[in-house]
């Protein structure tokens, strides 16, 4: 969360490849993210079979929860996970209102992680908290439709925009 001073809290960005993802951070050690706020940005995909990749975790659990699970110190949020890389920190590249989507069991940190977001250049109002970490798993599901529609659109500088009536 900005600091007043214009400094955001100690954060740690996971944006390993979801299959090495819990590996990766038990190197990283439960005691180095002790307390820190994890945006987890990681896609449990399996590649192994070629393309389109199928998901080595869905329906009843997603890599979110798994982590937060490992790491119950850690304050995960799943977030940007549903945007290419340079769409993430640049929201402009798609034109118009679109939407990015969060969640988490920890309000502080998805404020902060929120805070993170509008500096990027994501307005307040286009931040969805989806509630809960369980909610990584609609956010991982959306994955490989993500993937098809890249293949029809031709560029992944593309997002959605939830409407309602």
């Amino acid at each position: 969360m900005d600091k007043g001073d214009g400094r955001i809290g100690e954060m740690v960005l996971n944006a390993t490849s979801g299959t090495v993802s819990l590996e990766v951070l038990n190197r990283v050690g439960a005691d180095n993210l002790s307390g820190k706020i994890l945006i987890d940005v990681s896609n449990p995909l399996d590649f192994s079979a070629g393309m389109p990749p199928t998901l080595t975790i869905c329906n009843t659990e997603s890599l979110g929860e798994q982590i937060q699970s490992a790491f119950p110190s850690t304050r995960v949020v799943k977030a940007l996970n549903t945007v290419n890389a340079e769409v993430m920190v640049n929201p402009s590249l798609v034109p118009g209102a679109h939407n990015v989507f969060m969640c988490g069991n920890d309000a502080q940190a998805k404020t902060e992680v929120a805070a993170l977001l509008e500096r990027f250049g994501w307005p307040s109002a286009s931040i969805f908290d989806l509630g809960d970490i369980s909610s990584a798993r609609g956010t991982e599901m959306y994955v490989p439709l993500w993937l098809r529609l890249w293949g029809v659109v031709g560029t992944s500088h593309f997002n959605i925009k939830v409407v309602s009536a």
